[in-house]
């Protein structure tokens, strides 16, 4: 399926952050190259884009998308870029004559959205619009300038910015077989050249069906007040179902914040990947050195090094930039580091006292540890079948894990610290093997 995407406006609203709104760069990726690359994952790869205001320095930077992201982009140009956006998708007409995604270069959306939207089924002489029915609380949303629709039996009814009567908002993203393009133009010989007054146009023969986005997010970036909420959104979704109680309430906060500045630099999420494996393994040379002094300082940098350990999963996700070697080179390291860590704190404990008995207990906290990260792919994958990739389960992983070392070496209580961890991973090895066994 192709893609047809508005980028002509001016986009005054937002002029003081850029000369050009698709341009305009949201936590590392312009307005635009989010929308092709949400698109993107979603299994779409030829765009139409409508270029209009300061459409040469638009085209010229998407043409270099092209180039590195893999995907095919045609342009469309619309000198007519002052008029109703009706007329920037009224361009495309010659080149679309199949069934085809409409999009606004300057909406931010989920892709499940979209996911879905591309296979739905509609008639040839119809169109279908995602559409929210969360206007109670939606604090996304600009209320004064937000698109309104009045929708009853699953069809729009009317639409526009200034309806008194409505129960949706239009979200932007549209499924649009070639009829739109005729109802835009006889839009236009009422005088009508918005994209909004085509669809009312086929919304009075009833060829409009809606498709109700539930609770999945979408904002139109179009004031600076929408511009912060949009940053706000997509840091917040950052979390993930397994993140662990130390990762959720206290690491991912102060992780999303760091990756706010780091993915305006062009650092690679491998590179942090292996930055915080090397602060981890600093931390274990200074387990090494002995002493409490250096116990502390160990302690501080094992907790520094997860909470980096959330920034490259973050840079990827809000640059598009996940890829399986990047999952599998963090869990790489991570082993690596873990080894490190408590081979370091067995030592510290061993060499003060020379018990023979406390290398078995760090042996203990090592081996579970190690066992932990094996068993957390079957574990994860059984949680999210059971309750969605959207929603939290119980998890005790390396979060948890370093968060103790850091405690621990506060108190000066290392022998403490690998009591706990060799318990704490082991039992929680053997509740991972009873779930999986009683539901699989």
């Amino acid at each position: 399926m192709k893609c047809l995407i508005i980028a002509a406006g001016k986009g005054s609203r937002l002029s003081k952050r850029g000369d050009s709104k698709p341009l305009i760069s949201l936590l590392g990726l312009s307005l635009i190259e989010r929308t092709i690359l949400t698109a993107k994952s979603a299994g779409i790869k030829d765009f139409y884009v409508v270029t209009g205001y300061n459409g040469e320095k638009l085209r010229q930077y998407l043409n270099r998308i092209c180039q590195t992201k893999n995907i095919n982009i045609s342009h469309i140009i619309n000198e007519e870029w002052e008029k109703g956006n009706g007329i920037s998708v009224l361009k495309a007409k010659k080149l679309l004559n199949e069934n085809f995604i409409l999009l606004m270069a300057d909406h931010i959306f989920d892709e499940s959205i979209l996911l879905k939207l591309k296979g739905k089924k509609i008639a040839d002489d119809e169109i279908m619009l995602s559409v929210d029915y969360n206007i109670g609380d939606n604090k996304l949303v600009d209320l004064e300038d937000v698109t309104k629709v009045l929708i009853e039996d699953k069809k729009i009814v009317d639409i526009g910015k200034n309806i008194e009567k409505y129960n949706a908002y239009d979200t932007g993203v549209f499924l649009c077989s070639p009829a739109i393009f005729n109802g835009i133009e006889k839009s236009l010989s009422t005088g009508e050249d918005s994209l909004s007054g085509g669809v009312k146009e086929l919304a009075s023969r009833g060829r409009v069906k809606t498709f109700d986005i539930k609770d999945n997010y979408w904002i139109d970036v179009d004031s600076e007040e929408t511009f912060k909420k949009a940053e706000s959104k997509l840091l917040s979704i950052l979390k993930k179902s397994s993140d662990g109680p130390v990762s959720r309430y206290l690491n991912r906060p102060i992780s999303t914040e760091i990756s706010r500045y780091l993915v305006r630099t062009d650092i690679s999420p491998n590179s942090v990947s292996f930055l915080s494996f090397a602060i981890c393994s600093a931390s274990a040379i200074f387990f090494f050195l002995g002493g409490y002094l250096s116990l502390v300082i160990g302690g501080v940098l094992a907790q520094i090094s997860s909470i980096i350990d959330g920034c490259d999963g973050e840079i990827a996700r809000l640059k598009f930039q996940k890829t399986d070697f990047g999952g599998w080179f963090d869990a790489v390291l991570d082993r690596y580091a873990d080894a490190f860590l408590l081979f370091g704190l067995t030592f510290y404990v061993f060499s003060s006292s020379g018990n023979l008995f406390y290398l078995f207990i760090g042996f203990l906290a090592i081996i579970g540890t190690f066992m932990n990260s094996y068993t957390a792919d079957k574990y994860d994958g059984l949680m999210k079948r059971k309750i969605g990739s959207k929603g939290y389960y119980f998890r005790i992983g390396r979060d948890v894990r370093l968060f103790i070392i850091f405690l621990g070496s506060l108190v000066n209580l290392p022998l403490l610290i690998l009591i706990i961890i060799a318990l704490l991973m082991n039992i929680e090895n053997v509740r991972r093997i009873a779930a999986l066994y009683k539901y699989e």
